[in-house]
């Protein structure tokens, strides 16, 4: 799937009536936050910009995801990619970073999105927000993320691991991408604790947002039996019915967010009575990237990651 395939699948539009989900307008301060620096921390993926100076190296957009994403663990095996991304088919994990990894050096292709990355978000941003605000928001991030504890946080850990970047466009992109890791790492285990395999991760997480079962979920590319087993196992366990998720499975659901969020309490204790600014300002630039056609206008999209 190339750049443009990607944008026709994933910006289109909400259907009529679909609004802010309850995850969403009810969070909790760590998850307010995580959805205020979303559309920030996902530069990378979704920057015009950046697709194209990779696809110049061979890249499609699924392609440089995985292994724009992946590229910080170092050349491991296809199942440890697998393992950390957590909802994707491995089979699918597998064809696509072996390709990737054939197209350039690691390093060299993290340098290459490190740059295009940064500077595309100034490119977006420097008209709302000059290189001094975006500084200090720069440095209020890294001074939370250079304190969190990276412990069972593999892909989080492997990207602080990586040298700080110097222009502050790119700095507030790779403390927004830290902070996503840190959270994504808890949310599986947290999906892990609540005894959800990967399949039903993604199912459950589409209904409980408000997609219709597949629409979502089906990007992760399992195949039809294992997407039907999982949908089934839902079914059986009264957390989905006729294709929407249950009272019990909303409570279910509500509950693996909250362990997520608990999980995030040393972010919040770190910023303390600034989060709630913090987060508004963030908001704002993240607002300008979906406006300026460089992350999905879907709520839904916006909170589910």
């Amino acid at each position: 799937m190339d750049y443009d395939e990607a944008i026709a699948v994933f910006f289109a539009p909400a259907p009529t009536g679909v609004g802010t989900p309850t995850a969403v307008s009810a969070a909790a301060p760590a998850r307010r936050l995580r959805d205020a620096y979303e559309p920030l921390s996902m530069h990378a993926v979704w920057s015009r910009r950046v697709n194209e100076a990779l696809a110049v190296h061979g890249y499609d957009f699924f392609t440089a995801y995985v292994t724009g994403r992946a590229a910080p663990l170092g050349a491991v095996p296809s199942s440890v990619v697998s393992a950390t991304f957590a909802v994707f088919d491995p089979g699918t994990i597998d064809a696509i970073w072996t390709g990737g990894l054939g197209l350039l050096p690691l390093p060299e292709l993290i340098a290459l999105r490190d740059r295009e990355t940064a500077a595309s978000l100034r490119e977006i941003l420097s008209p709302v927000a000059g290189e001094d605000e975006v500084g200090r928001l720069a440095t209020t991030l890294e001074g939370v993320t250079d304190g969190l504890d990276g412990t069972g946080r593999v892909l989080f850990s492997a990207l602080r691991a990586q040298p700080r970047l110097e222009d502050p466009y790119g700095r507030l992109w790779r403390a927004t991408d830290l902070l996503r890791e840190h959270r994504g790492d808890g949310h599986v285990a947290a999906c892990v604790a609540a005894g959800l395999d990967p399949v039903r991760m993604g199912i459950l997480m589409e209904v409980w947002l408000g997609y219709p079962v597949g629409e979502y979920s089906g990007t992760r590319a399992w195949p039809e039996r294992a997407a039907a087993a999982g949908l089934a196992r839902l079914e059986a366990d009264g957390l989905v019915a006729d294709g929407a998720i249950t009272a019990e499975g909303r409570q279910f659901r509500d509950g693996v967010e909250a362990t997520t969020d608990a999980a995030q309490q040393a972010v919040v204790d770190a910023l303390g009575g600034e989060l709630d600014a913090l987060a508004k300002q963030l908001d704002a630039l993240s607002q300008r990237c979906i406006e300026q056609g460089a992350f999905p206008p879907d709520p839904r999209k916006r909170a589910g990651g």
